[in-house]
């Protein structure tokens, strides 16, 4: 076992350090107004990952295999991704909530040879047969998160190398198609021990994992998984109030979730006059944390800290900041959102931008301290391809070049689109364009200012998110804003689109004057949201499923070609009419 890179050999090694710690609890109901959780060990996990190896070998799953993995969060999730792990095969994981053509595609270009599904799924496979058309087995799962699975067996964890194929996780699409990102078995490595080293998480903690895959990484680092009340579907339709009960019934000491999730949880506590004096460190990540909402759940941990990892479904974590570090008046002088400093192990640079592919590090232009430009990064925790996209692929990787000693060589189990692995010597280093915009400061700490395919041009300036927007949001009537730009680039005209917390702003066209007229006070004040004369209204973002908290600002920018805007200064509002 110990000659084996296979991430799956995490969860044996625990079980025999602490064979009766609770491993994973999931909730069943109530009783007595306590939650009610089915509850293994890390010795009956191990076993039940044991069992679903055996019903999966006798179900056809072979070394190598790519598994379609549609099943419910809780133990069937976290149980038959460590069996496919130690069978060698290769989980196939796509976030249902992506929309049912984005799905489909991404089943279709996968190709699994194996569906394990849920009865609704094993449906979706028959009604969606083109899609499905690789699919050569399909494993029948119990829709029930709290499922065993009874097959007696002792498996054998399969040989693997550090850069054998061990999955594909999709990514969100919040400003693209979804793309397939090929993880390694050294990568599960290297993300389990930085995030160990960087949180200091010990064994035995608690873990209430408010992203289904991020449970994953808890057998590996010896933490009982507390399975949350949540529609992973629908995220933002949480109850914090069962999210709050689950924390304090269980002393859970560590917990994951988006900006969206942990700011209703703040509102709930705020509300209750409630703390959290069991937690560690809360962790908030899937966009921007704003400065209030750090000081709000930081206000929540007597005795924790509220953090803030930097990365993406391609490479994680690379940077880290904490509420202490924070400084609340950065974004609204336009400086952006801090994001800390990389990581041990994490190598962070700043380009100038480009939209063309970059073979190597010498078709790029590192640019200096303060100056703005896209964020790149390298380490072991960094993928090197999308699955079978070569053009995207090598429009976000900038491929080191191979030494005279390197040879390239193709097992099968490194396969993901393109050659990967070599022999008799360790891969050359490959840098990650994250399509991030941001800088580095004097002090070494990373700033992000949005999304690259999100700025806007003008003919004088370039605007970013992060930049823009939070000096809008500051107005006490704003959910939140969006920056968008009208135009071919280089002669974009910036407009600023609201989500105002009542709806009232939006039908009441005495309420909308003012508040459009208030929000360009705010611009005004500063000389880079100045020009920003434009306002759209919109009465609910669209945003993505996965964290509920990622704007479409691509699809507002679309959505605002047929709508109504207002031309603004401090004194007039001016209907523009619908542009299109």
């Amino acid at each position: 076992m110990a000659s084996s890179a296979n991430i799956a050999r995490h969860l044996p090694l625990v079980a025999a350090q602490q064979p009766d710690v609770a491993a994973i609890k999931i909730p069943q109901g109530r009783s007595g107004g306590k939650i009610r959780y089915l509850t293994l060990s890390f010795r009956e996990l191990d076993a039940e990952v044991d069992a679903w190896v055996a019903r999966l070998a006798a179900g056809g799953v072979r070394r190598g295999d790519r598994v379609l993995v549609m099943v419910r969060p809780g133990l069937p999730l976290i149980a038959a991704a460590f069996a496919l792990f130690k069978l060698g095969a290769v989980p196939v994981i796509i976030d249902p909530g992506m929309g049912r053509a984005s799905f489909l595609s991404c089943v279709e270009r996968s190709q699994p040879r194996v569906l394990l599904g849920i009865p609704r799924a094993q449906l979706v496979s028959y009604l969606c047969r083109g899609a499905f058309a690789s699919v050569e087995k399909r494993l029948w799962v119990s829709a029930s998160p709290t499922a065993r699975c009874r097959t007696p067996g002792v498996a054998r964890l399969a040989e693997n190398a550090p850069d054998d194929l061990a999955a594909i996780l999709f990514t969100s699409g919040s400003t693209g198609a979804p793309k397939g990102v090929c993880y390694e078995h050294g990568m599960f490595d290297a993300q389990v021990r930085l995030i160990r080293e960087t949180y200091h998480i010990q064994p035995g903690e608690v873990d209430l994992p408010m992203l289904p895959i991020f449970a994953l990484f808890n057998p590996a680092l010896g933490m009982t998984t507390v399975v949350p009340e949540i529609d992973p579907s629908r995220p933002a339709s949480v109850d914090p109030a069962k999210i709050v009960q689950a924390i304090t019934q269980e002393r859970v000491t560590n917990s994951f979730g988006s900006p969206t999730l942990w700011r209703k949880i703040a509102q709930h506590c705020r509300a209750e006059k409630l703390l959290l004096p069991t937690m560690r460190r809360v962790l908030m990540a899937g966009a921007p944390v704003p400065p209030d909402l750090f000081a709000a759940i930081q206000a929540l941990l007597p005795q924790g800290t509220a953090h803030s990892p930097y990365g993406a479904t391609e490479a994680l974590p690379l940077c880290s900041i904490a509420a202490s570090d924070i400084d609340p008046q950065a974004a609204l002088h336009g400086r952006g959102t801090c994001v800390g400093r990389p990581v041990p192990g994490i190598t962070v640079k700043i380009i100038a931008l480009t939209d063309a592919p970059l073979a190597t590090l010498t078709d790029a232009t590192e640019l200096p301290v303060g100056e703005i430009g896209e964020i790149i990064v390298s380490g072991p925790v960094v993928t090197k391809a999308y699955d079978q996209l070569p053009d995207a692929t090598a429009g976000a990787k900038i491929q080191a070049p191979k030494s005279k000693h390197q040879t390239t060589t193709n097992s099968g189990l490194g396969h993901c689109g393109l050659e990967l692995g070599v022999s008799g010597a360790p891969s050359a280093p490959v840098w990650h364009r994250m399509g991030d915009a941001g800088y580095f400061d004097a002090d070494g700490r990373l700033w992000f200012c949005g999304r690259i395919a999100e700025r806007v041009e003008t003919r004088d300036r370039v605007l970013y998110s992060d930049q823009v927007e939070p000096i809008f949001n500051e107005h006490p009537a704003v959910r939140r804003t969006a920056l968008i730009g009208h135009g071919p680039r280089g002669q974009q005209r910036p407009a600023i689109v609201v989500e105002p917390l009542a709806p009232a702003y939006v039908a009441t066209p005495s309420l909308r004057r003012k508040l459009v007229r208030e929000l360009a006070a705010l611009g005004a004040a500063h000389p880079h949201t100045n020009p920003i004369r434009l306002t759209y209204l919109h009465r609910k973002f669209p945003v993505d499923v996965r964290h509920n908290a990622k704007i479409h600002r691509l699809a507002l920018a679309r959505w605002a070609e047929t709508a109504t805007g207002y031309e603004s200064d401090s004194r007039h509002v001016t209907p523009l009419g619908k542009r299109a």
